[in-house]
């Protein structure tokens, strides 16, 4: 019994790391979209320094998940538990690497005079945030249903990502001047496309850890 409460101990220590860098990823893409806006360098560059800390915990992550299951030889859904985990730290550490990404686009860009609102980037932002919130608490939860609904919200960021191309080229076609500030904000719409497509591949894993099986949720 006292081994069993010591491994629910550690799969409870493995849970809050993984929100905890949810937490983070969320706050760090809050504040690149920020920096973004308000043309903010300094809050650029903090960023990409605190960007460490959701390193620091993926790999804490990974190491203790290696020895949950080289030290108690966990089998059915205590493993799948731990290799979700796994799998959705690795999701998490990119999404905060396209954080990390669009400080430096914001930094490229500098004080230049935006070109125009920002405003269906600030969309995107909105779904892509509330998609990785809903998708830990998916995980802490293991609710298939709030996966779904998370997944299914991937079309619309994948519509204003559409939005946002067209507009952004039609600027180019009256200024070329304006080429690499558009370059910028198409690479910052990307970034969070791909992001969103990774709260659904979290969702996925979720499905995994109840189901015993794998979804596509992408189609």
């Amino acid at each position: 019994m006292v081994v069993r409460g010591k491994f629910e101990f550690d799969l409870n220590t493995l849970r809050e790391k993984l929100i905890e860098m949810g937490s983070l990823t969320e706050i760090a893409l809050a504040k690149s979209i920020d920096a973004l806006e308000n043309q903010n360098i300094e809050k650029a560059l903090e960023i990409m320094e605190e960007d460490e800390a959701v390193d620091n915990l993926d790999e804490e992550i990974n190491d203790l998940s290696i020895l949950l299951i080289a030290k108690q030889q966990p089998v059915a859904t205590d493993l799948r538990r731990i290799m979700v985990t796994i799998k959705i730290s690795n999701e998490m550490e990119r999404m905060a690497d396209f954080a990390v990404n669009i400080a430096k686009s914001a930094i490229r860009i500098g004080d230049d005079p935006l070109i125009k609102p920002i405003e269906t980037i600030k969309k995107m932002h909105a779904i892509a945030t509330e998609m990785l919130s809903l998708s830990i608490k998916a995980f802490n939860e293991e609710d298939v249903v709030l996966a779904k609904k998370v997944a299914d919200m991937d079309d619309a960021v994948d519509n204003l990502y559409g939005q946002t191309i067209r507009e952004l080229l039609e600027l180019t076609q009256h200024s070329q001047e304006s080429m690499p500030q558009v370059t910028q904000l198409l690479f910052v719409s990307r970034y969070l496309e791909r992001f969103a497509d990774h709260a659904t591949n979290i969702s996925e894993n979720i499905f995994y850890l109840v189901k015993g099986r794998h979804y596509d949720l992408n189609n």
